[in-house]
């Protein structure tokens, strides 16, 4: 909140709870500050959802004047909501389980990114439907963001009657070409519980110091000008583009992130790695049997979705491969394609598409034109 009024926008906060439980904050800046962006009623909504180990804050810690995506939609005619997953630094709540309770903290962590698609959207963005009057929105996700939302467009198909336009940027969801060499390093031991506690926590993701060692080696010598971003876990797994990369931002990202996941939303993207397929989670044979009647996790059907869709993608994304993203577009075959995006930049990468120097000629430019070619 203080990131936006500080620069002289808007903000609320509402708070959301979702049927089993967690209790969810998200933040909206109603109106920007020009002419076009000014307050008046019945504005067009955009919903905006982070990704992995972030938060609301992603989409304007870099500020107006560094073209954070937050205030180009304000200040472009839109009433923008921020969502905030399950978990994370503002969603760390839930009515009946104290994340931090030794008796209790297990079966609050016990989640995934499929809960995150399944019960956190529905409930957020039926929350700004409500309070603005609305009956549609336009959706904008990065990374976990976009995993989510096919979760819930696949499985909820009702949900797809509810978006103007489902933007997604850095789209995560087929992962076999993945570049990250973390994720590619810890992706065949995601079976071994012990392994992968020890790494990264038990319940919530917590990288210990022996993971961060490894990963700083991984990306970057301890003599390197960029030595600071290779100690934040979120650049390890996403890498980063020196070149788009604005120095000055470098401590707002580093304040913000990580800003909290469960341990097993990694799992999750593990076994995406590991199987190829776009899947539920996988808790073995016997456990799979008992919530799917089946001996592996049913594939999220991806036919049911027929959203209008836009896919962002850049070539040098360690966790969204170009050709993860074509497999994807190809699967898509009842939803409305309105947008099939190479960022043009071939240095891209996954973190650039919240906070490159040149997002805004690069990417956003393109996608406010999208999203207002859309609005009703």
């Amino acid at each position: 909140i203080e990131m936006i009024t500080s620069k002289g926008y808007p903000a609320e906060t509402h708070v959301v709870q979702t049927v089993d439980g967690y209790v969810l904050t998200m933040h909206r800046i109603p109106y920007g500050l020009t002419a076009k962006g000014a307050n008046r009623p019945n504005k067009s909504v955009v919903f905006l959802q982070h990704g992995l180990l972030s938060s609301s804050a992603c989409w304007v810690l870099t500020g107006p004047d560094n073209d954070a995506l937050a205030f180009m939609l304000a200040d472009a005619g839109y009433d923008v909501w921020m969502g905030n997953a399950r978990g994370n630094t503002w969603s760390r709540k839930n009515v009946n389980l104290d994340p931090d309770n030794p008796t209790t903290r297990s079966a609050f962590w016990s989640f995934s990114w499929h809960e995150i698609g399944y019960f956190d959207l529905p409930a957020m963005v039926d929350f700004s439907l409500k309070v603005t009057g609305r009956t549609k929105l336009h959706y904008v996700g990065h990374s976990q963001g976009t995993t989510a939302i096919f979760v819930l467009l696949s499985l909820r198909k009702e949900y797809n009657d509810k978006f103007l336009s489902v933007n997604c940027l850095a789209p995560v969801v087929f992962m076999s070409h993945l570049k990250s060499p973390f994720l590619r390093i810890l992706a065949p031991s995601v079976g071994i519980t012990s392994v992968v506690a020890n790494l990264i926590g038990l319940d919530e993701f917590l990288p210990s110091n022996q993971m961060m060692v490894l990963g700083g080696q991984l990306l970057c010598m301890n003599t390197s000008p960029t030595q600071e971003v290779c100690s934040n876990v979120l650049f390890l797994i996403c890498g980063y583009d020196s070149q788009q990369l604005n120095r000055t931002t470098v401590p707002a990202i580093m304040a913000s992130t990580p800003a909290g996941a469960a341990t097993k939303q990694v799992v999750h993207y593990g076994q995406e790695i590991n199987s190829g397929y776009f899947r539920q989670y996988d808790y073995g044979l016997f456990e799979n049997r008992r919530r799917y009647n089946s001996d592996t996790p049913p594939n999220y059907p991806l036919k049911n979705i027929t959203a209008p869709i836009g896919l962002y993608y850049g070539d040098n994304d360690w966790l969204a491969a170009v050709q993860d993203v074509e497999y994807l577009h190809g699967n898509l075959t009842n939803a409305n394609i309105i947008q099939y995006y190479n960022v043009p930049l071939d240095k891209f990468n996954h973190l650039d598409f919240l906070w490159a120097k040149d997002v805004k000629s690069l990417l956003y430019d393109k996608l406010v034109e999208v999203i207002n070619n859309l609005n009703v």
